[in-house]
């Protein structure tokens, strides 16, 4: 018989970890007698982040005295106490091999049900000084799991555990984990996930979305090609008063590997020691013999390329990349821009174009004024070619900006499909529009070649600074280029992973196991190779890379 052996509660605090401040509830403490636990958490309990922890699905967290005792081992020490893993209930027995998801026990006067494993982060590893735990905790089956609370009541150690119910499918908390988060998954077992109604919907979403890879048609090869690579400059052209065209091709003649409508180019330009890195939007038809960039002259990078790049000379550029693409939705579509914002939605248009796209087409675009509106003879011509538009343009110099109201009265569908891009607060606040118009959010897509938002769970001291070098001595080693920052910094052994560097330098970084567990820190390498220690749980797909157990074994380009 299984027996709760400890009641461990904890109130979030603060908790200095690595120079900065984390909210967390991951303290938690034995106590004695009866408490009650609610639908919500233990009395007395709380939990820090509550986008990763708490809530209905994961009232309760459970770890087994087998696993204290294998940990201990594992490293050496004799100094664990009850509640050290963050769990609410300490238990003799429940093995994470042989308890299932939909499984149901009563403890005491409560009654609960098995719905997820835990979720590792960071924050396991910083309670008990052992950074890699995340990692281990999934490597070697032994995460723990959630109770969601079925019946409310009084629970207190020594009380028996009694499993009341089975859960369907039989799959255990440890077969489920790894599911998740290694590699050579079993489909079928994938496919029985979903049909397990206990399992917490935010699981079943991700099992979802690794059930469609497996439903969807094989992604063609890329044509691209690895790090940069140099193209020739073939015509500068003057769009507007600020925005300048410049086309591009292979130096061999070659015709150009086909970009996405709606992908970009990352060039690689001598305006500054080291060259500085930027990406710019194609504005070019998809299958064009060239490439064309348009960029608005705003900074050291863009001056450059407007006042000293010429037909004849050549650029460094990464094969084209990003994830602003056009679907295969047939239904109608709404391209909205802003500014030089216009250019990826302008290769979009393009691609409508040049497939006959059937369906009807709004066009929105918000510029100064008409002397900066770029592409404006070049957008009516397209749209002119397809069977049904709707063409939209607002010039802020005149007072006109598409409210919310101006944006309703436009008649647009619930079942379309619109791609925005411009500036953050602009695409922010067309987004909120359009779905408040009935279009559903996935089915709006946006594009921001800044830096992305955060995700750094727990840390209550984010710190909004622009990119710089890290304190201290430069490093001597490989070059690392944050893009989508504009920083270039030499690489320090001082840096245990390429994410540390980055949170060194103020870039903007999202993360959360640290260990290579989650992938949540998966970001696009545009040119060099890594090595990781420790090794990721599984390897991240093709060019990309895991910042958080990762260490350059040359010059490296990330897009961060």
């Amino acid at each position: 018989m299984a027996t709760l052996r400890s009641l461990n509660v904890g109130t979030p605090k603060d908790v200095s970890w690595n120079d900065r401040t984390v909210h967390t509830g991951i303290w938690k403490t034995p106590v004695e007698g009866p408490r009650m636990v609610r639908r919500l958490n233990v009395d007395g309990d709380g939990q820090g982040d509550l986008n990763g922890h708490g809530g209905e699905q994961r009232a309760v967290l459970v770890y087994q005295l087998d696993s204290y005792a294998y940990w201990q081992e594992y490293f050496g020490r004799d100094d664990f106490t009850y509640g050290m893993f963050g769990e609410n209930f300490t238990v003799d027995g429940l093995p994470d091999d042989e308890v299932c998801i939909g499984d149901r026990y009563r403890i005491g006067e409560a009654e609960f049900e098995v719905s997820q494993p835990r979720v590792t982060c960071y924050r396991v590893g910083m309670r008990l000084g052992e950074p890699e735990l995340p990692s281990l905790l999934v490597r070697h089956h032994r995460p723990g799991f959630y109770l969601r609370v079925i019946k409310e009541g009084l629970v207190e150690a020594g009380d028996e555990i009694v499993r009341t119910r089975v859960g369907p499918q039989a799959l255990s908390v440890a077969g489920i984990d790894a599911l998740l988060y290694l590699p050579d998954r079993d489909e079928a077992m994938l496919r029985r996930s979903l049909d397990i109604p206990a399992l917490s919907p935010g699981w079943q979403q991700s099992f979802r979305e690794l059930v469609d890879q497996y439903s969807d048609a094989p992604a063609p090869a890329s044509s691209g090609w690895p790090g940069f690579r140099p193209l020739k400059v073939t015509e500068v052209v003057h769009e507007s008063d600020t925005i300048l065209s410049v086309r591009l091709r292979l130096e061999d003649e070659g015709p150009a590997p086909a970009a996405r409508a709606g992908q970009y180019l990352t060039l690689r330009v001598a305006a500054a020691d080291p060259p500085a890195v930027r990406s710019y939007s194609l504005s070019s038809a998809p299958g064009a013999a060239e490439y064309r960039i348009s960029v608005k002259r705003e900074g050291l990078v863009s001056s450059y390329i407007h006042d000293q790049l010429a037909a004849g000379m050549t650029v460094e550029a990464a094969a084209p990349r990003g994830d602003f693409v056009l679907t295969d939705d047939t239904g109608p579509i709404v391209l909205v821009s802003a500014g030089v914002g216009v250019t990826p939605v302008l290769a979009m248009l393009h691609a409508l174009a040049d497939s006959k796209a059937a369906g009807p087409v709004w066009w929105i675009h918000v510029a100064r004024d008409e002397a900066q509106q770029a592409f404006a003879a070049e957008a009516s011509e397209l749209l002119a070619s397809l069977p049904e538009v709707r063409e939209h343009v607002f010039y802020t110099a005149n007072g006109r900006r598409p409210t919310a109201e101006q944006v309703a009265e436009l008649g647009l569908p619930a079942d379309a499909t619109a791609y925005l891009c411009g500036p953050a607060g602009f695409m922010d606040e067309l987004s909120e529009t359009l779905a408040g118009l009935g279009i559903e959010r996935n089915r709006i897509h946006t594009e921001l070649f800044g830096t992305l938002p955060t995700i750094r769970p727990g840390l209550t001291d984010h710190r909004a600074v622009k990119p710089h070098p890290p304190e201290g001595e430069p490093g001597t080693g490989p070059l690392i280029t944050f893009a989508r920052s504009g920083l270039s910094v030499p690489w320090s052994s001082e840096h245990s992973s390429l994410l540390e560097l980055a949170d060194a330098c103020g870039v903007p970084t999202r993360w959360s196991c640290r260990t290579g567990v989650c992938h949540t820190c998966m970001t696009p390498l545009i040119s060099g190779e890594v090595s990781y220690r420790p090794q990721p749980l599984e390897p991240p797909i093709a060019g990309q890379v895991l910042p958080c157990c990762s260490q350059p074994t040359g010059d490296l380009v990330l897009d961060l």
